[in-house]
């Protein structure tokens, strides 16, 4: 499935205007699991690169129904783009997997978050650790021309149950080296790898695994991890959190906040699968 629309196949008139309203320009459905779209910036919205704000639709009363997103998009873009799971019986997605170009979302113009290069201290090589739409605030990042300027190299770890599940994330790295604005800053600083867990695949395992026993390390060519040169940026389940930051830890990273800079930062705002 691959199902691309963009607001010229469709004029949809909203039924009523929402709070907060901004337009859907294009939605994407990857698997009958994940999907992405994109929307109208506000005018006033300033962000960094991987925060998230607020966004939603009315329920059947009328009142606003909100769930943190990743802004997917890098802070220069014109619009915003997000990335989601589709739960059946999600409160949220199981509605906001139907909008259609022309429709309206409720988005709250307040980034907040910590994936945000801000948060960590300088150093030499990036890791984005990251499973299923956990790749949403990377997505951003990997689009900043400030993360190139920042840092030597960048690995975008990246685990999914299926194949499939991956071409959101590897068609966007695919597009980096051809993108006129950041296409040069990349150049061979990016390190992409995706593995499955149950899919049979090329690469396959757990991120904790491929840490830590150095498999990545060894496939990509690369010296391990140490506090001195690797920083790291987690956004996952909240198991998946609670893991990668004992192996992070064994590497001797300690984790960060923007208030408190270290050598990694783990998203907290994305705990809860019934959205």
């Amino acid at each position: 499935m691959n199902d691309l629309k963009t607001v010229n196949d469709t004029q949809a008139t909203p039924v009523r205007t929402l709070p907060d309203a901004q337009t859907v320009t294009t939605v994407r459905h990857w698997t009958d699991r994940l999907f992405s779209f994109r929307v109208t910036r506000p005018q006033s919205l300033r962000f960094r690169s991987g925060e998230f704000v607020m966004i939603g639709l009315l329920d059947d009363r009328g009142k606003p129904l909100l769930r943190a997103y990743s802004i997917a998009s890098p802070s220069w873009d014109e619009e915003l783009e997000f990335y989601s799971i589709k739960v059946p019986d999600g409160p949220l997605t199981s509605r906001l997997q139907h909008i259609q170009p022309g429709d309206q979302i409720i988005l709250r113009p307040k980034p907040v978050g910590t994936l945000v290069l801000d948060a960590l201290l300088p150093g030499k090589r990036l890791w984005f650790l990251a499973t299923g739409t956990g790749i949403a605030p990377f997505a951003s990042l990997m689009r900043d021309p400030e993360t190139y300027e920042k840092y030597d190299q960048v690995v975008m770890m990246h685990t999914c149950r299926t194949v499939a599940e991956l071409d959101y994330g590897r068609q966007l790295v695919e597009s980096l080296k051809d993108d006129p604005l950041i296409g040069e800053l990349v150049g061979d600083k990016l390190k992409y790898y995706p593995t499955t867990t149950r899919e049979e695949f090329s690469q396959m395992g757990r991120i904790t695994d491929n840490l830590t026993s150095g498999k990545v390390f060894d496939d990509l060519g690369i010296a391990p991890m140490d506090r001195e040169r690797d920083r790291a940026m987690v956004c996952g389940s909240l198991a998946f959190n609670h893991d990668v930051k004992a192996v992070l830890e064994s590497f001797g990273l300690r984790e960060g906040a923007n208030s408190d800079p270290q050598e990694y930062v783990v998203e907290k705002a994305f705990v809860g699968d019934g959205i």
